[in-house]
């Protein structure tokens, strides 16, 4: 069925899991994804920068990034933390916000850091908690977009390594 003939129902409660393994010390990991800092170089898919990166991870705290697409389009994205629990456990929600400031979705996320003999094992796991008919361009191509985000972290954390 093509994209745009979806209801807003077809995501509601959908869950994704992504997981990916990298060769760095999980307590640099958790870093990457807990520090603004860091997470503004890697965010999002390759070719995108986050000009704007609030994200204080700490429970209640808003989540405020602004991912600019190569093009100079603004992808705004809001949400909250909800736990940390260093370095092992983060959730929160996030979305992306339409032109009025409001959310167009919400995903619940747990992201677990795990060590492992190599590095650190990722899993994120998402869930679709709340959804509008103008979210399905954007939840379809989620598992893309994070993707796309894990292989820029890994290169990130590659680079951190190496200086």
């Amino acid at each position: 069925m093509p994209q745009k003939n979806r209801t807003r129902e077809d995501y509601l409660g959908r869950k994704f899991v992504i997981t990916r393994e990298f060769t760095a010390p999980r307590d640099l990991v958790f870093r990457a994804w807990t520090d603004a800092r860091h997470l503004a170089q890697w965010w999002g898919p390759r070719g995108f920068t986050n000009p704007i990166c609030d994200w204080d991870p700490a429970p209640g705290n808003a989540i405020h990034v602004v991912m600019r697409a190569a093009n100079g389009t603004d992808y705004p994205m809001g949400g909250e933390f909800r736990e940390i629990a260093a370095p092992e456990r983060l959730v929160f929600t996030s979305g992306a916000l339409d032109e009025n400031g409001k959310l167009l979705f919400e995903f619940l996320h747990t992201v677990t850091f795990a060590e492992r003999k190599s590095g650190t094992l990722l899993t994120i796991r998402s869930e679709v908690i709340k959804t509008t008919p103008d979210a399905n361009k954007y939840i379809g191509g989620f598992e893309a977009g994070m993707t796309q985000s894990l292989v820029r972290l890994e290169e990130y954390l590659a680079a951190a390594g190496s200086r």
